[in-house]
């Protein structure tokens, strides 16, 4: 992988030797293949990495090695029957290097660490985060620090913070949720003949207990995330954190930071404040429990909640005028099918389901939406530096391919050079009721550019806002604290200084590297031609490329979690026949998502019959030269599991026959012929993402309140008393 993001230059096996993955070299093009990719060979190995290597533990013929998990290695590592440590043969192993590969002879190492059996029970997650490099364990430090920090809020942290306790906050989570970070309220308002809501969303005080380089502090930012698994969580904070002081239990007193909202009845926002508060919980929500009251505000969940029944209605109302609002802008929305893992009590899979968006769903979405604009604007309406989300249009290339795809299809609708989120949002709406909607909107989505953290604001794409940030979560994103510092030292009338950071480590190499590229390009035309970044900006734009790294790396060990668990659900149901759909097409084969299990495997091209087929990268499929035979997304078929490759975490499977004949025939008759449309459904390759889009309101940026001083006074809600 080049550093300066040109094409990757392909090594063949002979100079892959005496290196391996991860390590940093100098490399010469040589020549160019028949396709015009560079390949080159190894002039200078720069700088090996320490890290540590997982593995199986072989003993054959005599001989100790360990045959590395992640494939990528490409090479067994011999271990020194004096350095296995008593592991077993066939357990995982942590491997040390002691001697690096050469020419003519192989890696060498010592087990540093037995993890277990290979089918232990969270074996895959024990895997994963050394596999990605997770720190999982909190250093001593900050687990004495979190120790000594007391079990419930203090009377003694209260001054100059408003008291929220009689305000019927509220906190509304999925059924598995165990840290609150986020409340909300509304009632509504009449202010200058225009008829609104007065909007709260309270989110825990974090910045209070952690301090910057504290000990809790350097581990958070280690971890810059939490990393969510199936049946465990990697939490930023220490429990007594996360599940503790900083969770917005009902019932119980805690510390917050408060973005309160004026929104009109347009659902623009005219007015917000930002302050430090003390609330009180009056009650923990599932996503079910609020859905079953706003749909029936008579029925049981409502009789059980009879004293926030107004209230959800009110925030109910707020959420369809900040919809309108969207709707009125242009909004992107993709629809997406989303799953849930569930596993039994021993971590294998027991089934996986759809996973249902309620109107609860998205009525908190549009509530931390709405605080996240307000806590961006602040920050830019006062001049200071800080983290910003940032999502970038889609670039020249990806657009020429939509284009081309978009015209194969015979849209009439098109983006322009410079697009906008409404352009988008318009191919939807006209393509919602095609066979092919969910493939159309996915090749949308695949179109745009990932979203970084950044200091140099240029607005975010996918929710088209002027300016961005995440104010919203900060027991378990570190750009959330850095935010809550930034708004807390504006309103004491100071200024955060962020210390010196350490950039991201080796195992993030080829993203920093990306990410730094995109950084640079979006100063270079955000701050004009030649523009230097002031050392105050250098060190924000360090932690954005970390926070940013670790998001992607938190991502990537989910889903090599989750990509482990469904080949090891579908090791037991080999030679079975199931029924799917063609979910996405390449040139090396079909991709094919079963119906039940939701689970992905690949048709290899030598699966698909005798023919030559090309793959026609424009409309998405592959066609048979000789025969006229089409694989095109969306394609109902019917499957054979015919291979699992637990290690490769892969699945493969086979045509049944009949399917395989009735397609053959059916494609020998459309032979000389464009297909019906018709016959063309499309179902989408496993989009993750949800791309919402609003333009953020230039009236949002008069604050009603400003609580910078110690003893004055401020509004606050209907009820609320000051303390």
């Amino acid at each position: 992988m080049r550093d300066d993001g040109q094409s990757n230059v392909y090594l063949p096996p002979n100079e892959m030797r005496a290196v391996l993955h991860k390590d940093v070299v100098i490399a010469r093009v040589t020549r160019l293949d028949k396709k015009g990719r560079p390949e080159g060979r190894i002039l200078e190995i720069i700088e090996r990495p320490a890290h540590p290597i997982i593995g199986r533990l072989l003993h054959e013929s005599g001989v100790w090695l360990v045959a590395p998990e992640d494939r990528r290695y490409g090479q067994d590592i011999l271990i020194p029957k004096s350095a296995t440590a008593k592991a077993l043969p066939g357990q995982v192993v942590v491997v040390e290097l002691t001697e690096p590969p050469s020419l003519y002879g192989q890696p060498v190492g010592r087990v540093q660490e037995v993890l277990g059996e290979m089918d232990d029970p969270g074996m895959e997650i024990e895997i994963a985060v050394r596999k990605y490099s997770v720190p999982h364990v909190f250093s001593q430090a900050c687990l004495k620090q979190a120790e000594s920090l007391p079990d419930q809020v203090h009377a003694k942290d209260f001054p100059h913070r408003v008291d929220l306790t009689d305000i019927a906050l509220v906190t509304i989570d999925g059924e598995d949720a165990k840290d609150f970070d986020d409340a909300v309220y509304c009632e509504p308002l009449s202010h200058a003949g225009e008829d609104g809501w007065r909007l709260l969303v309270a989110i825990a005080d974090v910045s209070h207990y952690v301090e910057t380089e504290s000990a809790i502090d350097i581990d958070a930012y280690d971890r810059a995330t939490s990393v969510y698994f199936p049946r465990r969580v990697i939490p930023m904070l220490p429990e007594k954190l996360s599940n503790g002081l900083c969770s917005l239990k009902p019932d119980v007193d805690r510390l917050c930071m408060v973005c309160d909202m004026m929104i009109n009845a347009d659902g623009e926002v005219f007015a917000y404040q930002f302050y430090e508060a003390v609330m009180h919980s009056h009650a923990r929500l599932t996503y079910v429990d609020a859905a079953a009251i706003l749909s029936n505000t008579r029925g049981p969940q409502a009789d059980k909640h009879k004293a926030i029944v107004n209230d959800l209605i009110h925030l109910h109302d707020v959420y369809r005028a900040l919809l309108k609002a969207r709707q009125k802008r242009g909004a992107v929305d993709f629809e997406t099918t989303e799953t849930q893992i569930i596993c039994d009590d021993n971590g294998r899979i027991e089934k996986i389901v759809p996973r249902t968006r309620t109107e609860a769903h998205r009525l908190i979405e549009e509530t931390m939406l709405a605080a996240n604009v307000c806590s961006a604007d602040f920050i830019q309406h006062n001049k200071h530096a800080a983290l910003f989300r940032v999502h970038e249009g889609p670039t020249p290339e990806k657009l020429d391919i939509l284009r081309s795809y978009l015209k194969s299809l015979g849209i009439g609708l098109q983006v322009s050079e410079d697009p906008s989120p409404g352009q988008f949002q318009a191919i939807a709406q006209a393509t919602k009721d095609r066979l092919d909607a969910q493939q159309i909107h996915s090749m949308l989505l695949r179109s745009m550019q990932q979203a970084i953290y950044t200091p140099v604001n240029s607005g975010h794409f996918g929710l088209a806002y002027d300016a961005y940030t995440h104010f919203t979560s900060p027991i378990r994103r570190y750009p959330d604290l850095l935010v809550h510092r930034v708004i807390k030292s504006i309103l004491r009338g100071g200024r955060y200084q962020l210390p010196a950071l350490p950039v991201p480590g080796e195992a993030h190499a080829k993203l920093s590297r990306r990410l730094a590229s995109n950084a640079a390009k979006s100063s270079q035309s955000t701050a004009g031609k030649n523009t230097q970044l002031s050392p105050e900006v250098q060190s924000w734009q360090a932690a954005g490329l970390h926070c940013s790294a670790n998001e992607r790396r938190a991502d990537e060990a989910s889903r090599d979690v989750e990509a482990w668990l469904k080949c090891q659900y579908m090791r037991e149901h080999l030679g079975e026949d199931f029924s799917g759909t063609v979910s996405a097409v390449t040139g090396f084969g079909v991709f094919v998502t079963l119906d039940a299990m939701y689970v992905e495997g690949l048709v290899h091209i030598t699966e698909l019959g005798g023919d030559y087929f090309r793959f026609d990268e424009a409309r998405q499929e592959l066609r048979g030269e000789r025969t006229g035979i089409r694989y095109a997304i969306g394609a109902r078929v019917r499957v054979q599991v015919s291979r699992v490759d637990l290690d490769g975490r892969k699945i493969d499977f086979r045509w049944v026959q009949d399917d395989a004949t009735e397609l053959h025939s059916s494609a020998r008759k459309a032979k000389g012929k464009e297909l019906d449309e018709k016959t063309v459904s499309v179902k989408s390759h496993q989009a993750t993402t949800r791309h919402k889009a609003s333009k953020n309101s230039r009236n949002a940026k008069v604050a009603f309140a400003t609580p910078a001083k110690a003893g004055k006074k401020i509004a606050a809600p209907k009820k609320a008393r000051k303390r």
